[in-house]
């Protein structure tokens, strides 16, 4: 089988296509997989680290007003199709899948005009341009969140990385514990706003490091890596660990009693499948759906949410310490994000695209 994966631009959109991507390969060792990107987007780096093949076709991204810019569309666009369809046929492609940013729409356009199957996957409630077209071109539409409004949608959840969906948090603790210099026996808090990091959270959580630390909790914060501070916190119990950035996020979750995070559609879809509750801080702008990624979770008793406005070092002291400072409470809240996580969309999907490349090449 040859499965062409186009996704590109955040980790949002990467990061699910690499998971089927890893899924595919435990399933069917000798699946072709190639990856669509662009040279602007994070794939560049992503890709080849885990190992996989990455074709660069032109960026085209689409003006949100009419504008003089809109008028180069239509020439670039057409090239970048072209771009897309030669890769599928140097490959031989049997299925395209998307998920979404700049290199999606060229990638169904692709397809459709190679007669290519195509598959979408939209991990957000409200999805994109690229995946409202690509939705119309299938029906093997799937969502990562259940109230996502699209053409064919099916509620799947977010195909996740092996090592996160597989986590064992309790039998993990200790050891990433000791991994990151912190006590095996302190309430944990762990602070991250997603892969680049959340200013105002890094602010607010250094901000109420000397209350935390009178109040017996001990802190991760990955301060993304575009952040910096002017000045750590100084050495002293407990520790306040401050790392630019994690490559094992595992480790971070399994350390971890609670989270102060953003509510991006990854971020919720990994700590409800590990467990871990959070407060969540959603995006102060963009379309709100970041409010709408964790307010289910919020509803079933896994987490909280806070306005970014609102983050301070006294919300920390009035709202955070008081469940750190009670296990059954932190007990309670992790097992209530738990029952909404979904831990195995990754190989879920990678069956349904293996039977749909499957189908193709008996029908050739």
């Amino acid at each position: 089988m040859r499965v062409v994966l186009a996704g590109g631009g955040t980790a949002g959109h990467i990061e699910p296509a690499l998971a089927l991507a890893d899924a595919l390969r435990r399933l069917a060792p000798d699946t072709g997989i190639t990856c669509l990107g662009t040279e602007r987007g994070l794939e560049t780096r992503l890709v080849p680290e885990r190992g996989y093949e990455l074709q660069l076709i032109p960026a085209v991204p689409l003006p949100r007003a009419i504008t003089p810019q809109l008028l180069t569309v239509p020439g670039r666009l057409a090239g970048a199709i072209n771009a897309a369809a030669g890769v599928l046929d140097r490959v031989q492609a049997d299925v395209v899948v998307g998920f979404g940013g700049y290199v999606a729409t060229p990638g169904y356009l692709a397809a459709r005009r190679r007669g290519v199957p195509i598959v979408v996957h939209e991990a957000n409630p409200r999805p994109g341009l690229a995946n409202r077209l690509g939705a119309r071109l299938t029906e093997h539409v799937y969502t990562g969140h259940p109230e996502t409004a699209l053409t064919h949608a099916q509620y799947l959840g977010i195909p996740l990385r092996h090592d996160i969906s597989h986590l064992d948090r309790l039998s993990m603790g200790d050891k990433a514990r000791s991994w990151f210099g912190l006590e095996a026996d302190l309430p944990t808090l762990l602070v991250f706003g997603g892969s680049q990091g959340a200013r105002s959270l890094n602010q607010a959580a250094l901000a109420a490091s000397d209350t935390l630390r009178r109040a017996g909790v001990q802190v991760l914060h990955v301060l993304g890596p575009r952040n910096t501070i002017e000045q750590e916190p100084p050495p002293g119990d407990p520790q306040y660990v401050v790392l630019p950035y994690i490559d094992r996020m595992e480790l971070a979750y399994a350390a971890a009693d609670f989270a102060l995070c953003r509510s991006g559609a990854m971020t919720c879809a990994e700590l409800t499948a590990v467990g871990l509750p959070a407060a969540y801080v959603p995006l102060p702008h963009g379309n709100g759906e970041q409010r709408t990624n964790a307010a289910p979770i919020v509803a079933a008793g896994g987490g909280l949410m806070v306005d970014d406005a609102d983050l301070n070092p006294e919300w920390i002291a009035h709202h955070l310490l008081p469940i750190l400072s009670d296990p059954e409470r932190v007990a309670m809240m992790s097992e209530a994000s738990a029952r909404l996580g979904r831990r195995d969309a990754d190989e879920v999907m990678a069956h349904r695209v293996l039977q749909i490349a499957a189908s193709r090449r008996e029908g050739r």
